[in-house]
């Protein structure tokens, strides 16, 4: 592509941001359709955890793996292919008859937005040349991301209200299919003459002990055992192993000493505490809105869109707020006040107070995304750029992933605890609950309810005072290992676009 050819490239450009568009859409738009999908799929509390964070966990432990493979076999095809793959799988997701098949086809989801998402970058940086232009490519780029998130929970209410809970996934269809066409015109083919070697035992050895990890974590609440705590303790000494084998070797798949820098080390802790209990809290208030509150779908995406945007906008002024401050004072501070808004929406039974908290909530943790994010960058040499890049995406869809099985984890044992004397079938979940409740007699379905419902107040009060610890103890963590109290925001407003929050 030549320099010059300006129209080219931002239609480039187009198709990059259509792509992260996409992806941020799957990060919230399934929330508003769990309840009308456990009605008819009827999984347990495990399963609607692993439906709604497989998908994240899948990109997070992909996504190192198809950027060194995209670098070597050619990024636009890395590119077009998990295209394909989304677009395959979100068919096979709307399609889907069974809890089993929907899992499966939220993995498959991941796999291709992490095959989309670990090219694009590099895309990005060889289309634009110029420095300048390649900021605001970036910042339009990560900024469709933001706009996805937004859109994602209005878009599925409205979908499902509509149709049904599948037509979330269907709408992926045609705008792939569009993205296939264009990418195939528009996007240069580019390779890195001097690609990261790929281990496959490596890659390997990371999604074991991820997922053997996470597997035992979610288990925990329905099947404490032995077997349990064997494959927790499993996937941990894989992990262990992983890191030992990295830091060993000569080309490693990811590049552990980067975390020496305790910035950097405080940085990476920050986005995963803050976006972890961000994505959370979208996926429970979604389940407050609908099976407490009696919204519609459409409704509670209405509803979760200030959060949406008052993230945005946080992320928009996390600049101004590091220059004024310094970005160790702008991080800290905003972790103090995002963990008083999760404390509000812990306490507040409704009304104005849990408006307000969203707000608040969603602009704190706009600002420590992008700045996190930003020092992520800032912490490692021009040279460990791409690196570091990986690092910091990971951590994000990681952050998400984590959030939901933890957080989701002590919801379910709260809940269950609280309903020791309803039937089985109720203990599942709260919309498990409202199944066996339509089976029963009036004034036993009306009791079942309202205790299930109390105790889910119960397990979301508990869960969200819990995040609020967690992003407190982060705060502390920034204080102390951001040492750095007035740097110069320059670097901050350059690279905000590529570092804004996801």
């Amino acid at each position: 592509m030549r320099s010059n050819d300006t129209p080219r490239r931002w239609a480039v450009l187009a198709v990059m941001c259509a792509s992260l568009f996409l992806v941020g859409i799957d990060l919230t738009v399934l929330n508003v359709a769990l309840p009308s999908l456990t009605e008819e799929l009827m999984p347990g509390a495990t399963e609607v955890l692993w439906i709604v964070d497989v998908y994240s966990l899948t990109v997070a432990a992909l996504l190192v793996t198809c950027g060194t493979l995209g670098d070597r076999l050619g990024r636009k095809r890395m590119v077009l292919a998990g295209f394909a793959v989304f677009g395959v799988a979100s068919a096979a997701a709307a399609a889907s008859g069974t809890t089993a098949q929907l899992i499966g086809a939220r993995v498959l989801l991941g796999v291709g937005a992490a095959m989309i998402m670990a090219s694009t970058v590099a895309i990005i940086r060889t289309t634009f040349s110029d420095g300048r232009e390649r900021a605001i490519a970036l910042g339009v780029w990560t900024a469709a991301h933001s706009a996805g998130a937004t859109v994602g929970p209005v878009l599925g209410g409205a979908l499902v209200e509509r149709w049904w809970w599948g037509a979330v996934f269907l709408v992926n269809v045609p705008l792939v299919a569009l993205a296939l066409i264009a990418g195939a015109w528009l996007i240069p083919e580019s390779k890195d003459p001097a690609p990261r070697r790929w281990n496959p035992a490596d890659a390997a050895l990371s999604i074991a002990g991820l997922g053997l990890t996470v597997y035992a974590g979610k288990q925990v609440s329905d099947h404490p055992s032995a077997a349990t705590a064997l494959t927790g303790a499993a996937g941990v000494a894989l992990l262990v192993i992983f890191v030992v084998r990295q830091r060993r070797a000569a080309h490693p798949l990811l590049d552990l000493s980067l975390f020496a820098d305790r910035r950097f080390t405080a940085a990476t802790i920050c986005v995963l505490s803050c976006f972890g209990c961000y994505t959370s809290l979208l996926f429970f208030l979604t389940q407050r809105f609908q099976l407490v509150d009696g919204f519609t779908p459409l409704q509670a995406g209405l509803a979760l869109a200030p959060l949406a945007a008052a993230n945005a906008v946080g992320a928009a002024g996390a600049p101004w707020l590091a220059g004024r401050w310094g970005r160790r004072s702008a991080v800290a501070a905003s972790l103090v006040i995002f963990g008083g808004a999760l404390a509000v929406l812990a306490a507040a039974p409704g009304g104005p107070a849990v408006f307000a908290a969203l707000v608040v909530a969603g602009a704190a943790a706009g600002v420590v995304m992008t700045l996190g994010a930003d020092l992520v960058m800032s912490a490692a040499r021009q040279e460990r750029a791409g690196e570091a890049a990986a690092i910091q995406e990971t951590s994000f869809e990681l952050g998400a992933g984590l959030g939901v099985a933890v957080l989701g984890t002590v919801l379910t044992v709260v809940y269950r605890a609280a309903l020791p004397a309803a039937p089985a079938g109720a203990r599942e979940s709260l919309g498990a609950a409202a199944e066996v409740a339509a089976t029963l007699a009036p004034t036993q379905a009306y009791e079942l309810l309202q205790a299930a419902h109390e105790a889910f107040r119960s397990g979301l009060s508990a869960t969200l005072a819990g995040a609020a610890a967690l992003v407190w103890l982060t705060a502390i963590v920034s204080v102390v290992l951001l040492r750095d109290p007035r740097e110069p925001s320059g670097a901050v407003a350059a690279r905000s676009g590529s570092t804004s929050a996801k």
